[in-house]
Order: structure tokens, then sequence, then C-alpha cells
């Protein structure tokens, strides 16, 4: 039977820490709650080498970790200060530890939750802050924080499957480069000596490797230094309106449909959260904007504010903006029509997630090819340029 491990507190606000077995993760939770305790974390423990015990999280990793827990101690009827003073007991991240005590200082010297959240935007988003804003203006704060959960996860789940996918041509990448690096610096030098004591003359495609691979071993600290002056440039010029959004166009131009299904579900179902939420649209239709990663379409939604103050609602100034696809615009508008935007828009956002993950696997596939066969070219050059010089020994007169 699988063995779990917990960490729980009773009523009283004392820690509760152990080991259970149970069939599965409901069971040890149904087990700890008929035990009188309030469960706040259940881990199943793995035999052997374990990949956590070597991970560095950081503090906005354990931003779901938080609202999880928190939410499970305001639902057993936990105060609010007393919940924060067992997370901050609990929390194993020193930092988050920190920012918890803050956060609860600032409770008990009269703020309001959002308000002491809102003092660390590093950590907790302007969305994060609204929604519990919104929940403690209409007293639903357990309520807020489940939706918040549910938000934090599908973020999360979209993009661990965005990440996943790219993991592989990532490491393909690195190690086509460094085989090419170790050719041209240590293996070409050595056969230059070889063929400079035999005193033939290479083929054209290998005096040109070996003048390449001369130039890298003699000016790799100028490569270097152009290299990271080019990356300063790049970035300062990327802070910049302009650079922002050419670059973006042209991110837009390589995987437009991957960059549209993303920024289309990560709208939707921003807004459709803060709705639900019971933030006012204009507010939740500007931090839904914030969220936007594109610059190109983000400076596209800034017109959206001024049709919704004119009365022209969402769907309209979305269409005019011409961004989203389609079907997204006229779900948008059945939602408003029907008074179900929020529900609509997280189904447009369900929708688009899916569809995202089907276009990702599609630019992977397509990709992947594409790199082996750069690298495959790169490697077949510097391999016949080397085995070109090799045959033409054969033609020294002894």
């Amino acid at each position: 039977m699988p063995t779990y491990s917990y960490s729980s507190t009773t009523r009283d606000g004392a820690i509760v820490e152990g080991i259970i077995e149970a069939q599965d993760d409901k069971s040890a939770l149904t087990i700890l709650k008929n035990s009188g305790v309030i469960p706040l974390k259940i881990k199943l423990q793995k035999n052997g080498f374990s990949a956590e015990k070597f991970s560095f999280k950081s503090v906005k990793n354990e931003v779901q970790t938080f609202t999880t827990e928190l939410y499970a101690l305001l639902g057993a009827g936990l105060p609010i200060d007393r919940s924060l003073n067992i997370l901050a007991e609990i929390t194993e991240n020193k930092k988050m530890k920190d920012i918890i005590f803050l956060i609860l200082k600032s409770i008990r010297e009269g703020s309001t939750f959002s308000d002491a959240l809102e003092k660390h935007p590093r950590i907790f988003s302007s969305l994060y802050v609204n929604m519990v804003r919104a929940g403690e203006a209409g007293g639903a704060l357990e309520v807020i924080l489940e939706k918040l959960i549910d938000f934090l996860e599908s973020s999360k789940e979209l993009k661990d499957h965005i990440y996943s996918a790219l993991i592989y041509p990532a490491i393909l990448v690195i190690t086509g480069i460094i085989s090419i690096i170790v050719l041209v610096i240590y293996v070409l030098p050595k056969f230059s000596v070889i063929f400079r004591d035999l005193g033939t003359e290479l083929p054209l495609p290998t005096q040109i490797l070996m003048a390449f691979s001369n130039f890298i071993s003699a000016a790799w600290w100028i490569i270097i230094l152009i290299i990271a002056a080019s990356s300063v440039a790049f970035r300062n010029y990327l802070k910049t309106d302009q650079g922002k959004y050419n670059w973006d166009s042209l991110k837009i131009k390589i995987m437009g449909d991957v960059i549209l299904k993303l920024e289309t579900a990560r709208f939707c179902r921003t807004l459709g959260a803060l709705l639900r939420s019971g933030v006012p649209l204009l507010k939740a239709v500007k931090n839904a904007k914030d969220i936007i990663g594109n610059y190109v379409i983000s400076s596209a939604l800034n017109k959206i504010s001024t049709g919704i103050k004119e009365g022209q609602g969402i769907a309209r100034p979305l269409s005019d903006a011409q961004i989203f696809p389609h079907l997204a615009l006229s779900m948008i508008k059945v939602g408003e029509e029907t008074g179900q935007l929020d529900t609509m828009l997280l189904k447009i956002a369900d929708t688009y997630e899916k569809s995202l993950k089907v276009s990702v696997k599609k630019f992977v596939s397509f990709l992947e090819p594409v790199l082996i066969f750069g690298m495959g070219l790169l490697t077949g050059f510097i391999v016949m340029s080397m085995l070109m010089a090799i045959f033409s020994i054969t033609d020294i007169p002894f």
C-alpha cells in the first residue's frame, strides 16, 4: 500500500506532521479529516532518488501552494491571521516565509489582505490581488481562492506542456553546437599540424574550415566580447516600445498560430476568472490586457477600454481590434448577449488551450527535422572537409 507524508494543523493552530498508508490521495485525505486535523500537504513517498531534493524552487512557484493551503485553512474555519501564521511556520522556502510574515504584519497593522498582497507585486500579480480584493468585498474569499487555485493550475499545466515540448529541440541545438565547437577548436588543429608537415595543398573546403578554426582559436575572446555586447544591446533594444513591437511582430510571422492561440487562451481565462470573481468589466479588461505577453497584440487591445466606456460592450471593440480568431469573437458575442460572458470566456480558454497543445506539437514536429537537417549539414561539411584532406594525402609524391 502506498505511503504518504502529510502536514496538518489542529484547530488550535498546532502543526502535526507524519506518515500514513492509504490507497490513494483521496483516501489519505479522508483518513486525516476523520482524525480531526486540517490537512495542509499530502505527498506520496517515493523511494530512491528524488529530483525534488535537488530542485531550487523560486518564490513565484510557491504561490500555488500558498493559495491551496490558505484555502484549506480558511475552509476549516480558521481566521486569516492564524492561517497565515500557520503557513509561515510550515513553509520551507525562506523567502516565501519572510513574505508571509510581512503580509501578516500588514494585516495586524490594519491593512486588508489584498492591500498586504499588493505590496509584493513581484510575487502576487495584479490579477491575483484584484481577485482577492473582489472576494473580500463580496465576503467570499474562500470561493475566490478556490477559483485562483483552478486558474493557477490551468496556467501551470499549459506552461509545463509548452516547456516539455521544447526540451528536445533545445537539447538538440545545445549538443549540436557543443559538438561543432569541439570539432573546430580541438580536433581540426591536430589535423592541421599533420597536413602542414606533409606539405600538401589542402582542398578548398578544408582550407576554409582550417581558416575558420584558426580564427576561432586566436580570437575567441573577441567573439565572446562581441556576443556579450550584442546581447546587452539587443536587451536594451527590446526595452524600447519599437524594439518590443518589431521583435514580437517577427515572432508572430514565424509561429503566428501558436502565439495567437496562446494569447487568446491567456486573455480569455484571465478575463473570465476576474469577471466571475466580481471584478468590474473595465478593470478586468485592463488586468487581462496586462497579462498578454505579445506587445503587438497588447497594443491592438489598447482601444478596448475606450469602447467599453462608450457603452459598446466588449465584443464589438474586440472585433474592431482584429486580433483574436473569429470563433473566439463569436463566442464572446454570444456570451455577452446571453449574460454569461464569464462562462463563455472560460470555455474559449479551454478550447484554445487544447488547440494550442496540438499546434505546439505540430510546430515542434516541424522544428525537429529542420534542426536535425541544419546540424547535419554543418557536421557533414566538417567531416567531409576532413575526409577530403585525408584522401588528398594519396596524391603526395613519395
